[in-house]
């Protein structure tokens, strides 16, 4: 009798490990534009929102109470305020990471004008004109906090189709890419407006091991999801064992274990920083990307376990900067403008890219994978350059904040988990390497549909998932 022969659920794995690995990435400059040019969609969307009816419910909150009773809302009124958000914002995001990914200075030039026209026009219409309000920086963080989170959910399905750009996809050693932020925005997007940039210290280890056990278990559940459906996963990134929630949880022990003040964290950030890129420098980075593997779980792990230190001096800055620009009591009126914050934004911003240049030229090239200096600087100064695009939306009369980025921005964790299962059952069903054009167009529609809509139907019913 003849054996039968079980065929794999991901049969072309090793295809798809290939077609994301030996990557280089693209110039940071062509980042800079990418992420420039979504940035403003964003605020776009806020300049049609004077035309366009909402009174769903008002402005967006920083840090809400979970337990807060849900205002009555209409339907028929959200839906199609979610409609409009997704074809004004997250369309648009979907065609310019790919079939215009060719146009990046025409994007850019043709975003930038066309947010010039609509502030004319904006203000041109209105006979009052909307100065500094008391929730703008709030909501300025909000829509920050969303753009960074669309493009990490977008591009983590899109990278295995051929419509997206190779050099937008991970690099494999040194470089950059759009996609080697996706990990260190979440971070610092969570650093700036986290209970230590708020000046609330009061967890010990057992709190901090209580409070990271959900992150833990997505750990393990991400691990034995991949491994039981032989999914593809490049082991070069974290390691064979260790992916990113695993780096969350090691992030968040550390920083409560070793509780400082938050205008303390910035110095002991920078001393981490320095001293692992020391050890890079000495050995550590030659052990990190070598292919070579020992049977122990640290051999094994190395890049996840290593970059732990990258990651949580990257937390630790930014929470120091959360709390100076956003959360710090101000010493006079002034300090509380929207404008002044502004202003130190733009000057941290430019700062950072400074340092950005001056690490990766002289101390060690940019590195995703060993999340050293370099990476770090960029990583922060790409997230404060979106930051201070949108606070532009200050000169936006009548600006109306999207309903879609409200409901990401209070369900962060949540979306993104959603978006990598979603990910995960397209690879599993679809051949993404042998697709048109065309389809993975569709494909992607539908799936940032999905998402979009399971989102916001968890914001409409008060929903949150929030650990960390």
């Amino acid at each position: 009798m003849e054996s039968s022969v079980t065929m794999p659920l991901n049969q072309n794995k090793h295809l798809k490990q290939q077609f994301v690995s030996n990557l280089t990435g693209s110039s940071m400059l062509e980042i800079s534009l990418v992420i420039t040019s979504l940035s403003i969609v964003a605020l776009l969307r806020q300049a049609f929102g004077l035309f366009v009816t909402r009174d769903i419910h008002s402005g967006t909150s920083l840090k809400k109470d979970d337990n807060a009773t849900i205002k009555d809302r209409s339907l028929k009124t959200y839906v199609t305020s979610v409609s409009v958000d997704f074809l004004c914002i997250i369309v648009p995001y979907i065609l310019l990471l790919t079939v215009f990914s060719e146009w990046i200075y025409g994007n850019a030039a043709i975003t930038l004008l066309l947010l010039i026209l609509l502030i004319i026009v904006a203000r041109f219409q209105c006979t009052i004109f909307q100065g500094d309000e008391p929730h703008n920086i709030r909501e300025s963080i909000s829509c920050y906090r969303v753009c960074m989170m669309l493009v990490t959910c977008l591009s983590i399905l899109a990278v295995d189709f051929k419509i997206f750009p190779r050099r937008y996809a991970k690099t494999e050693t040194y470089g950059t890419s759009m996609m080697d932020l996706g990990v260190g925005s979440f971070v610092v997007a969570n650093s700036l407006v986290s209970r230590q940039a708020r000046g609330i210290l009061v967890r010990n280890w057992k709190n901090a091991l209580l409070s990271t056990c959900p992150l833990t278990f997505l750990g393990f559940a991400r691990l034995i999801s991949t491994r039981g459906v032989d999914y593809q996963v490049h082991v070069g990134e974290y390691g064979v064992h260790w992916n990113f929630f695993f780096t969350l949880a090691a992030v968040a022990i550390l920083t409560s274990v070793i509780n400082v003040p938050p205008s303390s964290c910035g110095i002991l950030g920078l001393f981490i920083l320095v001293g692992y890129q020391g050890f890079l420098l000495n050995g550590l980075n030659e052990y990190l990307l070598s292919d070579k593997r020992e049977t122990n779980i640290v051999s094994m792990n190395k890049e996840g376990i290593f970059s732990i230190f990258g990651y949580w001096g990257m937390y630790l800055i930014g929470v120091q900067l959360g709390n100076y620009l956003f959360f710090q009591r101000p010493t006079s009126v002034v300090q509380r403008t929207m404008g002044w914050s502004r202003v130190r934004v733009w000057i941290i911003c430019l700062a950072f890219w400074l340092l950005t240049f001056f690490t990766d030229r002289y101390v060690e090239r940019v590195s995703r994978r060993m999340c050293n200096l370099s990476y770090v600087m960029l990583v922060l100064a790409l997230n404060l350059q979106v930051l201070s695009i949108m606070m532009i939306s200050y000169y936006i009369p009548g600006r109306k904040i999207s309903i879609l980025g409200e409901a990401f921005n209070k369900n962060m964790l949540g979306s993104f988990l959603l978006a990598n299962v979603f990910t995960g059952l397209v690879n599993l069903s679809v051949d993404t390497l042998s697709v048109s054009s065309a389809t993975a167009l569709a494909i992607l529609i539908i799936y940032s549909l999905i998402l979009s809509a399971v989102t916001a139907a968890a914001d409409f019913v008060g929903f949150r998932l929030k650990f960390w």
